[in-house]
């Protein structure tokens, strides 16, 4: 995959590869030390919310590893 600027992936939208609308992308985390990614951060949609089983963070945002990440294009596709 190429490399893409994290400040262009913030408030892009995240589907997951069975195509449900996931939400918008909020933050990506990192490990300080290692400077190796984390999970991808992501605001559901109010629509899809109870819909989707996917771990959540303290503040009811979808947790997604980096290495769930299929494509980047138009959007962010996360392997489901």
């Amino acid at each position: 995959m190429p490399d893409v600027l994290a400040r262009k992936l913030i408030d892009k939208a995240v589907i997951g590869s069975d195509g449900t609308e996931l939400g918008t992308l909020s933050t990506l985390t990192m490990d300080p030390g290692t400077g190796e990614l984390g999970d991808l951060l992501i605001t559901p949609r109010s629509e899809t919310a109870e819909q989707v089983d996917l771990e959540r963070d303290d503040d009811g945002r979808y947790a997604v590893a980096i290495g769930r990440v299929q494509a980047v294009k138009d959007h962010i596709v996360v392997d489901r």
